[in-house]
């Protein structure tokens, strides 16, 4: 049987893949996830925030405080003698790359343009086979339009691809007016895939103290529907740029779905933070029973079989699905309107 997918131009052995989470800083995990069947892995996030910050506090605590004695200050260390979080994170690639025999895919976090070519050319150096850029931007500003948050994403792209050599994937929200367009003018700016779709966790009010909380709730199912929905509508229309599922794939089923849909890759993320690295091997397992019931000897016999371009009725992913499930509803026995 064969499992073996394109994914950012990288040929790697199926199609499922651990997303960007805390699994990733430790080698000796990322290595169970590689022996219970993961292709490839997306490193946790390195944020451009967490690196200047600290670079500063370092200078600020180093360099910028008054010892009271001239000759004192000889003695201060450098702030580049301790390993800050960019350091950490390059060692973390090295890491990887040591004990994995599959590709590693370094995720960047990042905030203006010099910050996001300074760390991808860094992450490029270490040895990362690809970049994923979370560009997690929410567009706040009310005078802002929407082909101006756009192209905050498309002039990063351009400028990335001047200066990395490496695949790129970038990772996308769902709020963008137009995402197949969108998605077109990545693919047409030298982008090699897309993460559809970044999830935006949002905060939360504490009504005893009148703050904002941070809240933090794991994935279900349901939410890969929307990924499933997009990736279908765009399955087969961009030729060489991957697609890849993320958000909501807890089972065998829901990954089954996203690649018939048209996905070339899955991404995992709260599962295996729930049920631990050998959940993998699960979910690959259900994926092979069911290609063997079906009669599928390869992924590629069956990727896309249900996407807009292959299914009988493509409106179905459009504005008659939601005609039909609001005409399907019933009411419970009993219930009066």
């Amino acid at each position: 049987m064969d499992l073996t997918t394109n994914y950012l131009g990288l040929q790697i052995k199926n199609p499922l893949v651990p997303s960007a989470s805390p699994l990733s800083k430790s080698a000796a995990i990322a290595r169970e996830l590689e022996d219970n069947g993961a292709a490839a892995i997306i490193m946790w996030s390195l944020f451009e925030e967490a690196v200047t910050a600290e670079s500063e506090s370092m200078v600020r605590f180093l360099h910028h405080q008054d010892t009271g004695f001239a000759e004192a200050a000889d003695f201060l260390p450098s702030h580049q003698d301790f390993a800050g979080a960019l350091d950490r994170y390059l060692e973390n690639i090295r890491a990887l790359k040591e004990s994995l025999d599959i590709p590693v895919i370094a995720s960047l976090n990042g905030v203006t343009t010099g910050g996001w070519i300074k760390l991808a050319a860094e992450l490029q150096e270490a040895g990362a086979d690809a970049i994923e850029l979370n560009a997690y931007y929410v567009a706040a500003d009310v005078s802002q339009t929407g082909r101006q948050v756009e192209e905050r994403y498309l002039e990063l792209l351009r400028e990335l691809r001047t200066h990395v050599q490496i695949p790129i994937n970038m990772k996308l929200s769902p709020s963008f007016s137009s995402i197949g367009h969108f998605v077109g003018d990545i693919a047409a700016t030298g982008a090699n895939g897309v993460a559809l779709f970044n999830r935006f966790y949002q905060p939360d009010i504490n009504i005893d103290s009148l703050r904002l909380q941070a809240s933090l709730h794991p994935s279900t199912s349901i939410e890969a529907l929307l990924a499933m929905r997009w990736i279908a509508i765009l399955h087969g229309r961009f030729e060489g740029l991957s697609l890849g599922a993320t958000g909501g794939v807890h089972t065998p089923a829901d990954a089954i779905k996203l690649l018939l849909a048209g996905a070339d890759v899955v991404h995992l993320c709260s599962v295996l933070l729930a049920k631990g690295p050998a959940y993998l091997a699960r979910i690959l397992a259900g994926i092979e029973g069911w290609m063997e019931e079906q009669g599928f000897e390869s992924v590629d016999d069956f990727r896309g079989r249900v996407s807009a371009q292959s299914v009988p009725n493509p409106a179905e992913f459009e504005r008659v699905n939601y005609v039909n499930v609001i005409d399907s509803y019933s009411t419970s026995p009993g219930v009066m309107i």
